[in-house]
């Protein structure tokens, strides 16, 4: 499916929801994408892989109508461009701190002339899309996420969201966490005064709030609070969970008498 429709549905005021891939197997995507995620999350910040590991799995997602949004391990061009020749159709850049940060991650996730992104779409002859297309609609179609995960970003949100040339402005609870001296707490009322007032101060910016969550009912709470853009959860630490409970209920139980 190209162009993918993710941007279109952010700037009509839709709720996109995705769900996060722990490893890049197809499939284990495969199983996630048949739920139909707006977005499939691909880490490469925190687990032990890179954009090379991921092969067909972003294009994969893309032929099953779910965009691929992987997230970089730090705000570096050689990242961010593989990511979208790997096929993401949006990317995320951890721990942006200051405007300027946020304007470099711009000029190395766009195409000239918003940015000085380097030109060579190789996921286009894995799905058969036309290259010259591609390119040519890139920056029209891809996304670039940026992350709020400290009191510094916090404090700098009204000039970061003045940065034009990026979409989304996702808060990580757990790094804010760490940063507001409350490490672990997501909970905490200081992490979560800051959750509440990102999506009031991006009002009117066009820039997107997202956050990433597991409990429904916390994620319901963050969309009556303005949040667009949520990852929800990952399937393997739902699934265990559930595995967890269905262990002690037959060792409790094994006859269901």
């Amino acid at each position: 499916m190209y162009p993918h429709p993710l941007k279109q549905k952010l700037q009509r005021g839709e709720v996109v929801l995705g769900s996060g891939l722990l490893t890049p197997s197809p499939h284990l995507a495969g199983m996630i994408l048949a739920t139909q995620p707006d977005f499939l999350w691909i880490d490469t910040e925190h687990l032990p892989f890179g954009s090379e590991a991921l092969d067909f799995v972003p294009s994969l997602a893309r032929m099953r109508g779910v965009a691929p949004l992987i997230r970089v391990a730090n705000n570096d061009p050689g990242l961010i461009k593989k990511a979208y020749d790997v096929g993401a159709v949006a990317v995320m850049v951890p721990q942006v701190n200051t405007p300027e940060e946020a304007a470099r991650a711009v000029e190395y996730a766009r195409y000239p002339p918003l940015g000085q992104r380097g030109i060579s779409p190789m996921w286009t002859f894995v799905t058969g899309q036309d290259w010259n297309q591609v390119i040519k609609s890139a920056n029209e179609e891809t996304l670039l996420v940026l992350q709020l995960e400290s009191q510094q970003a916090f404090d700098n949100l009204d000039q970061i969201a003045r940065v034009p040339g990026f979409d989304v402005l996702l808060v990580g609870p757990l790094d804010l966490s760490a940063s507001v001296g409350r490490i672990t707490e997501t909970g905490s009322k200081e992490v979560q005064e800051i959750m509440r007032e990102v999506p009031k101060r991006l009002k009117g910016t066009g820039v997107v709030a997202g956050t990433t969550l597991s409990d429904v009912a916390e994620l319901q709470e963050k969309i009556r609070w303005g949040y667009q853009f949520l990852n929800v959860g990952n399937a393997v630490s739902y699934g265990v969970q559930v595995l967890d409970s269905h262990l002690k209920t037959l060792r409790a139980n094994p006859k269901g008498e």
